[in-house]
């Protein structure tokens, strides 16, 4: 019986221990994922294998296993690297017309569009 339950209390460990490296890798995953990598262009961290993409993903690795937050790793990319690391800026007064402008086309497009509509209806 004592037996069953050292394997247990190992079996146990192992999981637990590979899920920890597990979920911290998937969270490396999700941050390098919207992240920019400044050699490749076009490519996200995640997708690079270039020495920038791995030293982020090492960097970003690091500062989750002292306890830094999401927003924090982000915050210090955005720091060192400027806004434009992140493929998904925020919403402040320097990115105001990146997220209005589509919503104003659109409406110019359609207002556009109907008053074609009605001029050739006459």
């Amino acid at each position: 019986m004592k037996s069953f339950k050292f394997i247990f209390f190992l079996l146990f460990c192992i999981f637990f221990n590979l899920n920890n490296v597990f979920g911290e890798n998937a969270k490396v995953d999700e941050i390098s994922k919207n992240l920019r990598c400044l050699i490749c262009q076009g490519q996200s961290v995640y997708d690079s294998q270039s020495e920038f993409a791995l030293s982020v993903k090492t960097l970003i690795l690091i500062k989750l296993e002292s306890g830094s937050s999401e927003k924090d790793i982000y915050d210090f990319l955005k720091s060192k690297y400027g806004d434009w690391i992140v493929y998904e800026p925020e919403f402040n007064n320097y990115t105001l017309i990146l997220w209005i402008l589509p919503l104003f086309l659109f409406i110019f497009g359609g207002f556009l569009i109907a008053r074609k509509v009605i001029i050739n209806k006459r």
